[in-house]
């Protein structure tokens, strides 16, 4: 079966499993400390209540029939130990079989909870996180070699996820035709990191030169990475040097960790080999079985008939982004900012202990990631997903808050215990308040001069009331 194996990626099998098993547990990690909260049984968008109207249309979960915070830590803490013993190698030390059940475990354990986690996970990293995790559970155990056809899946995959991102920014916003997107992005992105005010403060040229670059790496670099080697690991280098940029200049949970791990599987072992001269240029397997081979060419054929949607997606003029086009989240759509906002508004939620809201001192609650005491430096999060500030942002957009909004207004007038733990800080601690608001603001990176001065990384200036002052319940926005 020597076209069937790919014995040349030995590197590649094992820096895809155990990275994306590595992704798996940040993610079961993060569901633990936050899922209760934002969507428990007394949550903002409680998951019984979800569960009761989708009825039969409900997609594949373990919480189809009963939903509770025990059974939810539970999944996901089952979930994050199978993950943590990937990433320590143990179930690949076995037969092929248990690799596969492990990775099918932590699969559908995840999708269980991305399947009734609403809004709070509607984003493309859901689907790409799904999609390897499948993807990983057939690459085999250490004693054999990775099948070929799972290697080039998940180049396709990357090849999706690379090109779909490129053509969407194309067909959706004229900056990234006119190379001015990164005037704005670095400022105006949904969680900004250490690093971003400096990339903000590049020179213009520059930032047309990283357009360029990334139509690059996006538009070309990924159909060579399934070109001969030694061209497709330097087009698989590529990839991970341009999400290394990112990862840097922004927080985007662990969608450019798990893209740099994902390109691995473009990396053979004599290239790494040649490049770092302590890599093993080749490791003995011993012959594939024919149950293996089998699983294999079925899950090949399954994912070659799940591709076509996504690829005629590709090439549509109405491309859709980071959509799933099956219930399973299996080869999917994805892209991002197709569009670039050019202002930077962000939502303050503040507080009073006066009952007068005329003469109130109002003050601020902190968010833990995004931007709000303008002196704080914007901090490092990413590959944990603060899902709370995210939504935060978008609601600054003019979307996603209807039915969350008001019930964490609501929390906060209640000093709920774990909905404070999902903040940076209160304004009165445990405290509760008499009333809350809710503000818009605009703001901007502050210039060097305002930096050096002020001592203040953002600027910003209230434009506009979100909700008006509340006590009690909370009512309807104005």
């Amino acid at each position: 079966m020597g076209w069937f194996d790919a014995g040349d990626y030995e590197l590649a099998r094992q820096v895809l499993e155990r990275g994306v098993a590595a992704v798996y547990l940040v993610a079961f990690c993060s569901t633990i400390a936050q899922f209760p909260v934002l969507l428990g049984e007394r949550g903002l968008q409680p998951a019984p209540s979800f569960i009761r109207w989708m009825g039969d249309r409900l997609s594949p979960t373990l919480f189809r029939r009963r939903y509770s915070d025990r059974l939810l830590r539970t999944v996901a803490g089952g979930g994050a130990v199978i993950a943590a013993c990937l990433v320590a190698g143990l179930p690949q030390l076995a037969p092929s079989w248990v690799t596969i059940i492990a990775f099918l475990l932590v699969w559908f354990a995840y999708l269980s909870i991305v399947d009734i986690g609403q809004t709070f996970y509607g984003f493309g990293w859901e689907s790409l996180l799904l999609e390897a995790g499948f993807a990983a559970a057939f690459l085999g155990s250490n004693d054999q070699a990775p099948p070929v056809i799972m290697i080039v899946f998940i180049r396709w995959l990357v090849f999706r996820l690379e090109f779909g991102a490129g053509m969407i920014k194309l067909r959706g916003d004229r900056a990234w035709r006119d190379l001015t997107a990164l005037y704005y992005h670095h400022e105006t992105q949904p969680m900004p990191g250490p690093l971003s005010w400096y990339f903000h403060h590049l020179p213009r040229w520059f930032h047309r030169v990283e357009v360029l670059g990334n139509h690059f790496a996006q538009l070309v670099v990924p159909f060579f990475l399934f070109a001969p080697q030694p061209v497709a690991s330097v087009a698989a280098a590529i990839v991970i040097l341009t999400q290394l940029w990112l990862v840097a200049s922004g927080n985007f949970a662990w969608l450019n960790v798990l893209t740099m791990i994902l390109a691995f599987a473009a990396i053979s072992d004599p290239v790494a080999h040649a490049v770092i001269q302590a890599m093993p240029a080749h490791t003995d397997h011993v012959v594939t079985p024919l149950w293996f081979f089998v699983v294999i060419i079925v899950v090949g054929i399954l994912l070659l008939g799940l591709s076509w949607p996504p690829l005629r997606n590709l090439f549509s003029r109405r491309q859709l982004m980071n959509a799933s086009f099956n219930r399973w989240h299996l080869v999917n759509a994805y892209g991002a900012f197709g569009s670039v906002t050019k202002e930077r508004f962000e939502v303050i939620v503040e507080a009073t202990d006066s009952h007068d809201a005329a003469t109130a001192l109002w003050r601020e609650y902190e968010f833990k990631g995004k931007p709000g005491d303008p002196s704080r430096m914007p901090g490092q999060f990413a590959p944990y997903h603060l899902r709370l500030d995210w939504l935060m942002w978008f609601l600054a957009l003019g979307s996603r808050g209807e039915d969350w909004f008001e019930p964490l207004l609501q929390k906060l007038l209640e000093a709920d215990p774990a909905t404070l733990r999902m903040l940076r800080s209160a304004p009165f601690g445990n405290e509760r308040p008499a009333m809350v608001r809710a503000s818009l603001y605009l703001y901007r990176f502050s210039s060097r001069e305002e930096r050096r001065s002020q001592h203040v990384w953002w600027v910003r200036r209230r434009v506009g009331v979100l909700v008006r002052p509340i006590g009690g319940h909370v009512g309807r926005r104005p």
